[in-house]
């Protein structure tokens, strides 16, 4: 009887095995590896982006403007972290930045280890939106906020103030294998409200697309939900996991930050998203980002920063970062 009921298990652990296998063989491994760099883009090396750190990736100008008493606690997007890592770098006083421990951590994907009471923070939009609107937070760094954000900020009872300080693309972007290189606002929608399924449809390959989306509530995925206008984003189709990849998020994000070598950012329209068509606005798809603060918040720094930020210097230090500075 022992032996069946050894038998028994080994068959079971045995069709485990081969079943989780097949699922990684056949689904998995071809998700990985189907033109699609744009399923894995890489999380952003915060360590590059500390104030004060003699190697960190930070822009700097000469101002006179240098903050004293109480300090805002700034946060935002991954996308901007090399906006406002610069502000503290440029006018804040150096210490103002700690961590829990002593030091930074290399673990330190979403800001986990920044102490309570540093001047920055870094747990993105979704959480750093909530750590605005609950006082956590001073000033937000952000692209867009959804419909739902600013729903929750009024059940708090929390006025917000957005006040954009710059432009950047909106850009799509594919593997570097793939063939398409262009496409109009037009097919991109409708690639994304199902359509569109095949490369095939596009001068491409004829393989499915697999068209890649970001977390609600993200300021990449409410632009594109505010790109889509009117049409709504369809479920992916089960085959798509076969297909070659699109995916979206912001220029800067992409050639500054994580710089992944396997993908390509499409022109749109016939227009590539450089920083001239950015100034220009030859480039269709050009978001505002913005800082946001509580109405109630009674530091003046607040004013001093955001302020400082729609100056001529504000300007040079977002040109510095790598992005294009609003005009005003």
């Amino acid at each position: 009887m022992r032996k069946y009921q050894t038998a028994i298990v080994s068959a079971i652990i045995l069709t485990f095995f081969v079943a989780n296998f097949g699922i990684w063989f056949y689904i998995t491994r071809k998700c990985g590896n189907n033109y699609s760099g744009t399923s894995s883009l890489k999380m952003i090396d915060v360590s590059k982006y500390l104030p004060y750190e003699q190697d960190s990736d930070l822009a700097h100008i000469d101002t006179d403007i240098m903050l004293e008493g109480e300090l805002p606690v700034l946060d935002g997007a991954a996308a901007l972290v090399p906006v406002y890592a610069s502000v503290i770098d440029n006018i804040y006083p150096e210490g103002c930045v700690t961590y829990e421990g002593g030091v930074f951590s290399d673990d330190n994907y979403y800001g986990e280890n920044f102490a309570e009471g540093s001047a920055m923070r870094y747990r993105n939009t979704v959480r750093g939106f909530e750590a605005l609107v609950n006082g956590d937070a001073d000033i937000f760094f952000t692209a867009q906020i959804s419909s739902e954000q600013m729903e929750y900020a009024g059940s708090q009872g929390v006025e917000l103030v957005m006040v954009p300080i710059g432009l950047e693309a909106f850009v799509f972007f594919v593997n570097d294998s793939n063939p398409v290189t262009d496409l109009t606002t037009e097919q991109i929608r409708n690639i994304y409200n199902g359509t569109i399924t095949n490369w095939a449809e596009l001068g491409g390959p004829g393989r499915p697309i697999n068209p890649l989306t970001r977390i609600q509530g993200s300021g990449s995925q409410t632009t594109m939900e505010a790109f889509m206008g009117q049409d709504s984003i369809a479920p992916r189709r089960p085959e798509s996991i076969f297909g070659a990849g699109i995916g979206y998020s912001f220029r800067f994000y992409l050639t500054g930050m994580v710089d992944n070598p396997n993908i390509q950012m499409l022109s749109i329209n016939g227009v590539a998203p450089t920083n001239e068509n950015i100034r220009n606005g030859s480039y269709p798809i050009i978001s505002e980002f913005y800082v946001v603060y509580r109405a109630d918040n009674t530091n003046p720094n607040v004013d001093i920063v955001v302020n400082f930020l729609l100056s001529d210097e504000g300007a040079q230090l977002i040109e510095a970062c790598g992005y294009t500075a609003i005009e005003h």
